[in-house]
């Protein structure tokens, strides 16, 4: 890739190395392997795959460019979890637990995390069963993976306890916010999409049971 996609993963992500950068370019060749034997993501965006899954992830660093502690929900392919994997080599003592129960997947996680020595911890288990296992939370993150009502349910151990959310969402969100809002109380900032127009992450604090 040339320099302008350096750059612009520095702009989404905040400051990179071009060793990071470089890892990263190695993981989506790794990926785009690996997803042709197993079901990591829909076929129809392997071909878009730095932009629509590896930007697209990487811009959740700049959310948060101090915290330590991370949490991904249902981490699928490794999206955001494994990126943000390889952007948490670069804050000292960082890491990120990745919580996907299917094997398979769970497999390539555990593949990439061993084959680049990444900060992060693989659980292949469901996601309640690890809330006595994975403490001391900062972030916990999650892609395509339930409803914004079912998402603050099963995160709401680590966000009443302090830690914030920063889900990816599309167009639709706004339904999904309302509907939480009548279980949950929680404050809520809408970051727009850097990649996607019709996307945005909902960065979610202070969660309480109304």
């Amino acid at each position: 890739m040339t320099s302008a996609a350096f750059d612009e993963l520095c702009a989404l992500a905040g400051p990179v190395s071009r060793e990071t950068f470089e890892r990263l370019q190695a993981f989506e060749t790794l990926f785009r392997k690996w997803a042709a034997r197993i079901n990591l993501s829909a076929p129809s965006t392997l071909d878009e795959t730095w932009r629509r899954h590896i930007l697209d992830s990487a811009q959740l660093a700049r959310l948060a460019p101090d915290a330590k502690r991370w949490v991904d929900l249902g981490s699928g392919g490794g999206f955001p979890g494994l990126v943000l994997g390889f952007l948490l080599m670069e804050r000292d003592g960082a890491s990120i637990d990745l919580v996907e129960s299917n094997r398979k997947k769970t497999s390539f996680l555990q593949m990439v995390c061993g084959e680049f020595r990444l900060p992060a911890h693989i659980h292949a288990k469901r996601i309640e069963d690890t809330y006595q296992v994975i403490r001391d939370v900062e972030v916990v993150t999650a892609r395509a993976l339930a409803p914004l009502p079912l998402l603050l349910q099963l995160s709401a151990p680590w966000l009443t306890s302090g830690a914030k959310a920063l889900f990816h969402k599309g167009r639709d969100y706004r339904a999904e916010v309302e509907e939480s809002s009548k279980l949950w109380s929680f404050e809520l900032v809408e970051h727009k999409s850097l990649i996607d127009p019709q996307s945005i992450v909902l960065e979610i604090s202070s969660l309480r049971r109304v």
